[in-house]
């Protein structure tokens, strides 16, 4: 990522989300979370470079800056709160959007968020519906939120949304997971038997309870 263009789309994708311009100025172009109207993503151009302001956990804000020479302070917004991005191309897309989807969690109350929790909670060698997930997540009507949220995980190393499938025990689609046959891929390496594209649940599945 080195363009506005590229991130603003990227922080378009959130839930609830909405691009603005505030100070009349088309220098700042920011996105804000609707539903409270605060901005988790400002973009600017700075010495020749596009900049992003976002929000951090102080102790996230040192872990970024020690990393990246290109993670400093936030450029005129609480310096314990905020980091300023540069993109002069030293940082890799992930951990962009890695700081960028941070960013989204800490302003809003994201139901993303409590997504990405219940998937991280699902064991080695087990596998979990879309209901499951949108039930650990608050509500299991939510499947479609739980598509999208696995669709742009942030963090595949951490969060493994390879281990969700639908109520048959299918698999995603070819798109998912970086290629056909991924998702199998990745799920027969825990020790899951994949056959024609679909895992058998009363074999595989997370049973706590029914829950995660």
């Amino acid at each position: 990522m080195t363009t506005r263009e590229q991130v603003l789309e990227y922080g378009l994708r959130f839930e609830d989300t909405y691009q603005d311009t505030p100070f009349h100025d088309t220098n700042w172009q920011l996105i804000r979370y609707r539903k409270n109207k605060k901005a988790f993503l400002w973009t600017y151009e700075k010495d020749g470079y596009i900049n992003l302001n976002v929000k951090v956990e102080p102790d996230k804000a040192f872990f970024w800056r020690d990393r990246y020479k290109s993670v400093i302070p936030g450029y005129h917004q609480n310096k314990e709160h905020w980091n300023t991005v540069i993109l002069d191309g030293s940082i890799p897309d992930e951990d962009i959007k890695v700081m960028i989807a941070e960013s989204y969690d800490l302003i809003s109350d994201s139901p993303s968020k409590r997504i990405y929790e219940a998937v991280k909670r699902i064991p080695y060698g087990c596998v979990a519906t879309y209901m499951q997930v949108g039930e650990a997540a608050g509500n299991r009507k939510m499947a479609r939120a739980v598509g999208n949220a696995l669709h742009n995980n942030p963090d595949p190393d951490h969060i493994p949304c390879y281990r969700v499938v639908n109520s048959k025990g299918e698999l995603a689609g070819e798109f998912a997971f970086g290629g056909a046959g991924q998702q199998a891929k990745l799920l027969m390496a825990e020790g899951i038997e994949v056959i024609n594209g679909r895992v058998d649940l009363g074999k595989y599945q997370w049973k706590n309870g029914d829950k995660l």
